[in-house]
């Protein structure tokens, strides 16, 4: 079934508009009558019937409601550097998002080439990655901010994770974590500095080691997530 997204719900009623709305009536030429997934971006999918549609709205009826549809337990967030290839960021955006986390944070550190940011692009990027691929909710896509933000932001994580390139018997080495929260940070091109990695640990970020391998900043990011949202606990 195909997924559109809209936040227009009202009872048993919904409405879409917009780019959405052209795209269901000019691309996948839906008719009244036909039934569709509506998916609100919070974390709720709906089985729909579309009662009446024109160029530019599509008015139905909700006939079913899936709360937390195809959601993890875990909220997870990766802040990640600003890659120099925009073209890799946006494929870092997308997986990401399949995998299932919750926020992106896009960030500058000692080493980030590129300092142009293109955060309403990503968020499209993440909108059209959450219908794909059947998600109910739509990642958040920060504006770029540096290092030292996202380690002086007050929030607190249940788990708070530097990915780290060097065996280190104190890193975490496998698995994900048990339903909460976590911040993982990946560094960019070059990785973090010393003096960088030393201000995550004081602000309570553990070292996690990937692997032998050296990953590139876009292949470390999707592994890390997918770690993270697998069933096993590192500190078990």
């Amino acid at each position: 079934m195909d997924y559109f997204y809209t936040t227009d719900i009202h009872g048993t009623s919904f409405s879409i508009e917009g780019d959405e709305a052209a795209h269901l009536s000019h691309v996948m030429r839906m008719k009244p009558g036909d039934e569709i997934r509506i998916v609100d971006g919070r974390g709720t999918a709906y089985d729909a019937r579309i009662d009446a549609l024109t160029k530019k709205s599509v008015n139905g009826t909700i006939l079913a409601t899936y709360v937390h549809h195809n959601e993890s337990q875990r909220e997870v967030t990766v802040a990640v550097g600003l890659l120099k290839n925009p073209s890799k960021f946006d494929f870092l955006i997308e997986k990401v998002t399949e995998l299932g986390v919750r926020e992106i944070m896009p960030i500058t550190t000692a080493r980030t080439i590129s300092a142009h940011a293109k955060s309403d692009r990503w968020q499209k990027l993440a909108l059209a990655a959450m219908k794909q691929s059947g998600r109910s909710f739509l990642p958040k896509v920060h504006e770029l901010r540096t290092l030292a933000d996202v380690l002086a932001d007050p929030r607190t994580y249940d788990r708070k994770l530097i990915a780290h390139e060097q065996p280190d018997p104190a890193a975490l080495r496998s698995g994900g974590f048990a339903a909460g929260s976590a911040i993982i940070l990946i560094g960019p091109e070059g990785g973090f500095t010393a003096e960088e990695k030393s201000a995550a640990e004081k602000a309570g970020y553990q070292h996690w080691y990937l692997g032998e391998r050296r990953l590139r900043t876009e292949t470390a990011a999707i592994v890390a997530a997918a770690m993270a949202l697998i069933e096993s606990d590192p500190l078990a």
